[in-house]
C-alpha cells in the first residue's frame, strides 16, 4: 500500500478533530503534568493564567494539525505571551519556561498517539502519521519558544529596570537621611536587612576598559564576593551607571576580618573592578556610615587617576584622614610642596625617600622596626632618612605632625599632590 501525503493529512486532521472534541480533558491532563514536574509553576495566584496558556497552546496546535497550517505562520496565543511576562516578573528562570513547553510537548504527543490507536490505519500509514505529528509538534514548540523567549527577555529587562529604579530611589532616600525611616517598609522595599551589620562597597571599572556588559560582570562579582565573604544574606547591589555601582554586604553580627577578605578576593580576580571598602557598622546609621567611608576612599582613588583597578579600604592607615582633602587636591599639592620642599618632587628616588621617612616616623623614629617593615637593612633606612631630610631642606622637630600628614597625602594621592621634576 502506498501512503500519500493526502492520506497522512486526512488521518492527522481526523486525529486533531477527535482531540478537539476532548480539548478540555487534554488541557487538564497536560496542565496537571506540567505543574507536577515543574514546581516553580505552582503559584496559586497564577494557576488560572497558566491553564489558559496551556489551553491556548493546545487549541493552536490542534488547529495547525487539523488544517495543515505551517507552524511558522502560527502566532503564540495571547494568554501564553502574558504568562511568559508574569513568569519573567516573578524572577523564574527562562529555562523553567522552556521546560514547561518541552513537558507540554511530551504529554501532548502521548495524548495524540493514544488517540491514534483508536483509528484503524495500516501499519505503514501509522508510521508516516506518527513521524509527521512528531515533526510538526517539535517544530511548533521550537517556534513558540522563540516567540516566548523574546517576550520573556523583553519583559524581564523592563521589569528589572523598573524594580531596580524604585529600589535605587529608596536606597538614595536612606542615604540622604532627610526623611524619617519606616524601617520595616524600607526593608521590604529594598529587600535587604537594614537592622544588621553592613560593609559598604563602591565599585567601578576604569574608563576605557572596553569590556562588554560591565554591569553584568560587576553584579556577578558582588554575588560571588558575597559567597566568598560568607554573608548572612544576599548582598545589595545598586547600579549607578553602566560601569559602576554601590553594594552592601550584610551580617547578623559584627564580622571579623571581612575587609581583608574582600581585599584578597578582589586582588585575586582578573576581572575585578576597582573596589572601595567601608568599615563594618550596624543599623541604618551604619548603612550610611560605611557607604560614606567607601565614597571617601573613592575620592582618593579618582584623584590618583590609576589606569588599572585598585582596592582601597577606609581602614587603611591614614586613608580616612587624607580623604578629607576631598576636592581640594590643588590646595593640598601647594601645601605638600610647602611642607616637604624638594622631597615633594614626583621622581622614583624621592618616592623611595618619602616612603622610608613615612614608615620611620610611624615606627616612632626607630630604625630597626622601620627596616623590618620595609624589608631593608638598618643602615639603608638611616641613609634614606638622612637623604629625605636633606631633600626637604630642614629638620622636622618643629613640625613633625605636618610632615607626617604631608607624607600620608603623598602615599595615598601619589602624583596628584606632587610637583613635576
Amino acid at each position: 500500500m502506498t501512503v500519500t501525503d493526502v492520506d497522512v493529512d486526512r488521518w492527522i486532521a481526523e486525529l486533531a478533530t477527535r482531540l478537539s472534541e476532548r480539548q478540555s480533558e487534554a488541557v487538564s491532563v497536560i496542565s496537571a503534568s506540567i505543574r507536577e514536574d515543574i514546581p516553580e509553576l505552582r503559584d496559586e495566584a497564577q494557576i488560572a493564567l497558566f491553564n489558559s496558556s496551556v489551553e491556548g497552546n493546545v487549541a493552536t496546535a490542534l488547529h495547525a494539525l487539523r488544517y495543515h497550517i505551517p507552524v511558522d505562520r502560527v502566532e503564540a496565543p495571547t494568554t501564553a505571551l502574558e504568562h511568559a511576562r508574569r513568569v519573567a516578573q516573578q524572577g523564574i528562570p527562562l529555562n523553567v519556561l522552556i521546560r514547561m513547553y518541552r513537558q507540554g510537548q511530551r504529554r501532548f504527543t502521548h495524548l495524540v498517539l493514544g488517540e491514534l490507536k483508536s483509528i484503524d490505519i495500516a501499519a505503514q500509514a501509522r508510521i508516516a502519521v506518527v513521524e509527521r505529528i512528531t515533526e510538526t509538534l517539535f517544530a511548533y514548540v521550537e517556534w513558540m519558544s522563540q516567540q516566548i523567549v523574546e517576550v520573556y527577555e523583553d519583559e524581564r529587562e523592563r521589569w528589572l529596570e523598573t524594580r531596580n529604579s524604585a529600589r535605587a530611589v529608596r536606597v538614595r532616600e536612606l542615604l540622604g537621611g532627610r526623611k524619617p525611616v519606616d524601617l520595616d517598609s524600607a526593608i521590604s522595599a529594598i529587600r535587604y536587612p537594614l537592622r544588621w551589620h553592613h560593609v559598604a562597597l563602591m565599585l567601578w571599572y576604569p574608563a576605557g576598559g572596553g569590556e562588554a556588559d560591565e554591569l553584568g560582570r560587576m553584579q556577578r562579582f558582588v554575588r560571588e564576593l558575597g559567597a566568598a565573604a560568607q554573608t548572612d544574606a544576599s548582598p545589595l547591589f545598586i547600579a549607578t551607571d553602566s560601569s559602576s555601582g554601590w553594594a552592601w554586604l550584610p551580617y547578623q553580627s559584627a564580622p571579623a576580618g571581612v575587609v581583608e577578605t574582600v581585599r584578597r578576593f578582589a586582588l585575586g580576580r582578573r576581572d575585578s573592578p576597582s573596589v572601595m571598602i567601608g568599615s563594618p557598622a550596624a543599623g541604618v546609621e551604619g548603612f550610611r556610615q560605611s557607604h560614606d567611608q567607601a565614597e571617601a576612599a573613592r575620592t582618593v582613588a579618582l584623584a590618583r587617576g590609576d589606569a588599572k583597578p585598585i582596592v582601597l579600604a577606609n581602614a587603611d592607615p591614614g586613608l580616612a584622614a587624607v580623604a578629607m582633602v576631598g576636592g581640594n587636591v590643588e590646595q593640598a599639592r601647594r601645601w605638600v610642596a610647602d611642607v616637604l620642599g624638594d622631597l615633594a618632587t614626583n621622581t622614583e628616588n624621592d618616592e623611595r625617600l618619602r616612603e622610608t621617612l613615612r614608615v620611620f616616623l610611624a615606627c616612632d623614629s626607630r630604625y630597626k622596626p622601620a627596616a623590618d617593615e620595609l624589608v631593608v637593612h638598618f643602615n639603608t633606612v638611616k641613609y634614606r632618612v638622612g637623604r629625605a631630610l636633606a631633600r626637604r631642606g630642614r629638620p622636622i622637630a618643629g613640625d613633625r605632625l605636618d610632615v607626617e600628614m604631608a607624607l600620608l597625602l603623598c602615599h595615598w594621592y601619589g602624583a596628584a599632590v606632587l610637583r613635576r621634576p
